[in-house]
């Protein structure tokens, strides 16, 4: 029997693997880093694909983009290590101008293929003019490339034929839970929220400046999330919208 993770539904089985695909460096850690702890926890294996290494996060025009992106990288993988993952692929396109194009499908895709994900975790491609910091331009253009990635592309041996050329064989992905204003799927992160914590405290470079505001904010969003889901008092969740993608 697989393990099971916690959501405002009762016991969910677990994925066996998961691959989550972001546009830069803390995405991850701000949308999913409980759900992430919760899935690590059952036995899920989980990998991450980014699309930028986030080397045009930070105003301060002294450090280099070469150097940034070192950092924000190893903070990045900080991160992963605290939720229990290990495996990181960076695609290495340019932060503050990724394009849903063919190159970016491609890219995803093949990260799809050597990862064989049944579940795969991405950010919306629809903006939220309430909340715009989500609706950032490299947000969208990522999941959009995600999705196309998702169906057809990887599972479509004629897509991107130079990954059958890399022995890149096709892999069909039986979900989607993609970052959502409106969830249907709540994961209950209330026993891990101090490791969403501690992985957002590990991107030094983008939350030291938050000091003690951090965990406030992420307590009040986490909570608001698990209000909307109809959890007891003190609940804590991400939720997202699952699309069937098989």
């Amino acid at each position: 029997m697989p393990l099971q993770i916690p959501t405002s539904d009762g016991p969910l089985d677990a994925p066996e693997r998961v691959l989550v695909v972001v546009a830069h460096p803390d995405d991850i850690d701000f949308g999913s880093a409980g759900t992430i702890a919760t899935l690590t926890n059952a036995g899920t294996y989980v990998a991450y694909c980014l699309a930028t290494s986030g080397e045009a996060g930070e105003d301060d025009m002294t450090v280099s983009s070469e150097d940034l992106a070192a950092m924000r990288e190893a903070e990045q993988a900080a991160a992963a290590e605290l939720v229990g993952v290990s495996e990181i692929h960076w695609l290495h396109h340019p932060d503050g101008r990724v394009v849903a194009d063919l190159g970016l499908r491609r890219d995803i895709s093949r990260v799809i293929r050597i990862v064989k994900p049944d579940v795969v975790i991405s950010q919306n491609p629809e903006p939220s003019w309430d909340r715009i910091y989500g609706s950032h331009p490299d947000h969208l253009a990522t999941a959009t490339a995600t999705m196309a990635a998702v169906y057809p592309d990887s599972r479509n041996p004629r897509a991107h034929p130079e990954l059958l050329e890399e022995c890149h064989a096709p892999h069909v992905v039986t979900e989607v839970w993609m970052g959502s204003q409106e969830p249907t799927r709540y994961i209950d992160i209330t026993p891990v929220f101090e490791k969403k914590v501690e992985a957002l405290r590990a991107h030094v470079s983008q939350t030291a400046r938050m000091g003690d505001r951090l965990p406030e904010l992420l307590r009040e969003w986490s909570s608001q999330t698990a209000e909307k889901a109809g959890m007891p008092e003190g609940s804590l969740a991400e939720g997202f919208r699952v699309i069937n993608a098989s």
